[in-house]
């Protein structure tokens, strides 16, 4: 069954679907600014905004349009809600560290009202972001004129009652909480809980729980750091509280394991519960293997039955209830074992790929060079190799499967493994949490992606 066939029978909610192109965001320019490159992308829980930061330090939020009558092939756009500066660019004088103020993550919470709240942070400082909207302003005020001059309190003859008159729509994003000066080591992760009142922030060596109400103190709830610094042997990678159980959380490190604390059991989580490692093959031993089996990303199901970890080359999926292997393993770029050499040397093998999950937990995306990424399906255990490219993006067009060719003869649809482009990578892909809309952060381009139902 070739490619596209294989692909159209993956089943959405009972219908055969293709993905297609739905918008690209970002300049076409050639020569890319640093500040300009994307470092994450988050959707919320109703998958109704979509945000993403940059290594400028900002943050810039799509909005979701609603279908419009005159215009039906557009199954509703994300466009621009609100731009704001998140960090800017610090110095650490005591340590003589310049602290950049790229956005390492970007963690929505719940809505409990008419206004939106997320979580931001750099390597050090974490904040908590208020996005709201404004269509009034009030008007006739006793103290002042309209122009907001004070007037002469003299001159003020008559109260009246100011009015509120309609205006045009402002959102405006203010800063409601800082957390700061809690980490010694660059934050990795930060993940909200499901009592909606604390979330985690994690560090090369150290996991922090904060409540949101309080900045001035968190409790240290893991520690991995030795008493003497020549004998650390690994560093967390990342980390994430459980979806359902509020006293549960995980985090991977750089030996490729995962760890499962429970907070019930003690208030420093140094002893774990669960401990998830796959034994290796002493045979595919190589002086790459500590270096590919770090953990780069991990992330719990919707359902909070399983979770899944990505390293270097696959992305496993993990039962809660058995801990000594994984219960999938998914091959993203198994051609690039052959190429561990010169990825070494050109520093690509230190890159950090994200996966996500779709909205049901049946299917799995994860990102990789010449900006390709990866889908799952683990019900048919089918995958597929697509692009993120500007060349297939006219308004619904459908996406041709990739093929990577390993060598011999490459036929006329498959791109050399030689001919990679290793600066072009998919590091953080976002999944709509209902429907099927992806979003795909491509260097500095954000693409979104929508299922074209037949």
């Amino acid at each position: 069954m070739d490619g596209a066939r294989m692909w159209h029978v993956w089943v959405a909610g009972g219908n055969d679907f293709q993905w297609c192109f739905s918008q690209v965001k970002g300049a076409i320019d050639e020569d890319v600014a640093e500040a300009d490159i994307i470092s994450t992308v988050e959707f919320n829980y109703s998958g109704e905004l979509l945000a993403t930061g940059d290594k400028g330090g900002r943050v810039v939020i799509f909005q979701h349009e609603q279908e419009s009558k005159n215009r039906p092939h557009l199954r509703g756009e994300y466009n621009v809600y609100s731009t704001f500066q998140s960090h800017e660019p610090e110095f650490d004088y005591l340590k003589s560290l310049e602290i950049e103020e790229k956005i390492n993550k970007i963690r929505w919470l719940p809505q409990q009202n008419a206004a939106h709240f997320l979580l931001s942070t750099n390597d050090k400082t974490i904040k908590l972001w208020k996005i709201s909207e404004r269509d009034k302003r009030a008007e006739g005020y006793n103290l002042k004129d309209e122009d907001g001059r004070l007037r002469d309190p003299f001159r003020i003859t008559s109260l009246r009652v100011p009015v509120l008159m309609p205006m045009d729509l402002m959102v405006e994003a203010s800063p409601r909480r800082i957390f700061a000066n809690a980490h010694t080591y660059h934050i990795n992760s930060i993940s909200v809980n499901s009592d909606h009142e604390t979330y985690l922030s994690a560090d090369d060596l150290r996991i922090n729980l904060w409540h949101l109400e309080i900045t001035d103190r968190s409790f240290n709830i893991v520690d991995i750091k030795p008493a003497n610094m020549e004998e650390l042997t690994e560093v967390i990678t990342a980390a994430e509280c459980h979806p359902h159980q509020c006293n549960v959380f995980v985090y991977s490190s750089s030996k490729g394991t995962i760890r499962l604390c429970d907070m019930r059991a003690a208030a420093l989580c140094d002893r774990h519960s669960k401990f998830f490692e796959e034994p290796e093959d002493p045979s595919s031993r190589s002086f790459f293997s500590e270096i590919i089996s770090s953990i780069s990303d991990v992330k719990f199901s919707h359902s909070g039955r399983y979770m899944m970890t990505r390293d270097y080359l696959s992305v496993k999926v993990w039962d809660l209830n058995m801990e000594n292997r994984p219960v999938e393993t998914y091959q993203v770029h198994e051609y690039l074992r052959s190429k561990l050499c010169s990825l070494y040397e050109n520093d690509c093998i230190f890159d950090k790929f994200e996966c996500c999950w779709n909205g049901s937990d049946s299917a799995i995306m994860t990102g990789s060079y010449n900006n390709f990424f990866r889908m799952f399906d683990r019900n048919t255990r089918r995958d597929i190799t697509l692009e993120a490219s500007r060349e297939s993006s006219k308004p619904r067009a459908t996406l041709k499967p990739r093929k990577v060719s390993t060598g011999g003869k490459r036929k006329k649809d498959e791109i050399s493994v030689d001919s990679l482009d290793f600066n072009k990578k998919i590091l953080h892909t976002a999944w709509h949490p209902k429907d099927n809309v992806i979003a795909v952060a491509a260097t500095n381009n954000l693409y979104i992606f929508q299922d074209k139902l037949n």
